[in-house]
Formats: C-alpha cells, sequence, structure tokens
C-alpha cells in the first residue's frame, strides 16, 4: 500500500498564491487516448501503481484515475507549481494518489521511500510542460519577452541567464549545436560572448534578436522562429535534461513488475533517440546472435507496443496543436529478472 505521509506533507507545505486557472482549463492531454489504450491493459488489476514521471498538471493521470478506479497513482514532478495545481486537479481521488517533488531520475529511491517494490504502468510525457509555456515570466517562450530563467523546478540553483553570462564561447557552441542542432551555434555563441560584455543578458526578447541577426537571412526563410532551436538547447541544459532522461528510463524498465507498460512521449528527436535505444536494448536477447536457440531465462525483458515512433491523427493536431512534435513508443515487460525456467 502506498504511503500517505508524503502527499500530506507536499500539501501542507505547499504556499497559496491566491486563485488561479482552472488546470483542466489550461491543458489538453496529448494523445490521451492512444496513451491510455496503450498502458491500460497493465492496470486492470486491484491495486495497480501507475507513476507518472512527469505529471505536470495532471491530465493523463486523471483520465487514468477515473477509468480504472482501483489504480494507484505516484505522481513525480520537479515544479512545485505544477505539483500544486496537479493536487487540486487530482483532489476528488486523494486517497489514491502520491505526489512527490522529484526529478524522474530519482524513481528508484521514490519507490523505496514509498516500499513499492515494483510498479504496473510508468507515463513520460517529456518537455516542457503547457503550463510553463503559458507563463511568460518562466521565459520558456521565445516569442515572449521575459526574464532568461527556464528553470522547471524554480528552487534550482541555475538559470539560462547564468549560462549565457558564465559560459565560455566553445561552451555555448557545444550546447547550442548538440541540444538545438543549431547549424550556426558558433557565429551565435561569439555574438553573445561580445554581446554580454557591454550588459549581461537577463531578458528573453534581447537574446531572441541577437539570434535572429545571426542567422543569415536566406536561413531565416524556413523552420520556424530562428530563435526555437537556441531556448530548446539552454532549456535543455538548465534543466540536465537528457542526462536525466539517460538515467531514467534504465531505470523505469527495471522497476516494471511482470506484464508492466511503459510509454514515453517525445517532443524532439535528441529525446527520441534516447528513447529508441532504451526500449530496442531491451528487446534484445544478451546472447550472440549466431546462437541458434536462446536460453530459457535470457529472453529480452522486453516487447515493442508500438512500431517504431506513432505520430498524432491530423483530428488530434487539429484539436492540440501542441501534439505536432510528438512521437510515442511503447513497451511491456515480458520477463522477470533472473528468470531460469
Amino acid at each position: 500500500m502506498l504511503s500517505a505521509v508524503r502527499r500530506e506533507r507536499w500539501a501542507d507545505a505547499m504556499p497559496n498564491p491566491g486563485p488561479t486557472p482552472e488546470p483542466s482549463s489550461r491543458h489538453v492531454p496529448v494523445m490521451l487516448d492512444r496513451v491510455v489504450a496503450l498502458l491500460g491493459p497493465a492496470l486492470t488489476q486491484p491495486g495497480a501503481v501507475l507513476v507518472d514521471a512527469t505529471l505536470g498538471l495532471g491530465g493523463h493521470s486523471e483520465a487514468f484515475l477515473q477509468r480504472y478506479p482501483e489504480v494507484r497513482l505516484i505522481g513525480l514532478d520537479r515544479d512545485p507549481e505544477a505539483l500544486r495545481l496537479a493536487g487540486e486537479r487530482l483532489a476528488p481521488y486523494a486517497e489514491r494518489i502520491t505526489l512527490v517533488h522529484a526529478v524522474y531520475d530519482e524513481l528508484p529511491q521514490v519507490l523505496a521511500d514509498l516500499e513499492v517494490p515494483a510498479i504496473d504502468g510508468i507515463l513520460f510525457d517529456l518537455g516542457v510542460s503547457s503550463m510553463q509555456l503559458d507563463e511568460a515570466d518562466r521565459g520558456f517562450a521565445y516569442a515572449q519577452d521575459a526574464p532568461l530563467d527556464m528553470r522547471m523546478d524554480n528552487t534550482a540553483p541555475t538559470t539560462a541567464a547564468d549560462i549565457l553570462n558564465t559560459y565560455s564561447s566553445a561552451e555555448l557552441a557545444r550546447i547550442l549545436f548538440q541540444y538545438g542542432e543549431e547549424k550556426f551555434s558558433r557565429r551565435i555563441a561569439d555574438r553573445i560572448v561580445k554581446a554580454r560584455e557591454t550588459e549581461p543578458f537577463t531578458n528573453s526578447a534581447r537574446l531572441s534578436e541577437l539570434v535572429r541577426d545571426a542567422i543569415p537571412q536566406a536561413a531565416r526563410r524556413t523552420g520556424g522562429h530562428p530563435a526555437k532551436r537556441t531556448f530548446q538547447a539552454l532549456r535543455i541544459e538548465v534543466n540536465g535534461e537528457l542526462e536525466v532522461l539517460r538515467r531514467a528510463l534504465p531505470a523505469a524498465v527495471a522497476s516494471l513488475a511482470l506484464h508492466g507498460r511503459i510509454v514515453i512521449m517525445s517532443y524532439h528527436s535528441l529525446e527520441d533517440r534516447i528513447a529508441k535505444q532504451t526500449l530496442a536494448a531491451a528487446t534484445k536477447s544478451d546472447v550472440p546472435d549466431d546462437l541458434p536457440v536462446i536460453p530459457a531465462g535470457h529472453e529480452p525483458y522486453l516487447k515493442l507496443l508500438t512500431r517504431g515512433a506513432e505520430r498524432p491523427t491530423d483530428e488530434e493536431l487539429v484539436a492540440n496543436p501542441r501534439a505536432t512534435s510528438v512521437r510515442v513508443r511503447a513497451a511491456e515487460r515480458v520477463r522477470e529478472k533472473g528468470l531460469v525456467a
């Protein structure tokens, strides 16, 4: 049974900032029906445990709690404000939820603290949340002037402004190229370093303008907003997103019970590549390829539930434009750890 202590302590610790918009009116869960269809078969037994590793505003979790009346939810998020709002949204299910302020690579410790030996389902809805995009003062949106923050957890020490004002040109170029796949990373980095000698960077509008001016005019005609890749790279660096994901996904697979399922929703190619590689590694046997028969106990741990990465339907895109870039991968655990026939 899940401990209620963590949930109650979290609720007691949260400030009361005053009225806010209803969470359900601010967030349309991406590919909700498909996600429920992929995870649902693992959640039908009494006491099934679902982890929402990226709780956000709780839209996906709310659907599971509604449709599976005996499922228990552990919701993780690094953003205290997201946890507060999700807690309000999921209040009708308070006896079946435990919300934890944690990054998803902390999953093993969270489960150990809650004395949960294995889980039946886990959902990763990666990237920046709708709430974070919509709140201009968080600094995630390149089209709005705001402080250069970009922390998913506003208690974390390093902001995007800190990175822009302290990293060397080589370091900035590396993250822009590696995390933003920005072809003009060196030009942008050199201009950032030169511009900060006059005045440190504090707000997003100045950075957006600098990036636009650094990119040749012909290259600005395609690919959306010129600053999109730079802002993505900074956000990933601020939050250590890819390093966290590389640790989190293998830990999540290891925590699955037999016939437990994992769903990963990615929004750019770097995340999706890590998801693809992690799932693919667990769907291969650990014996040499030229062995004619796979010995018992050496079969793959996972079975893929999606063919490649699934994309949203046209109907979904009309209803929810934020689903445009999503890729969904899913798998089921088909072998217990160390099982030998």
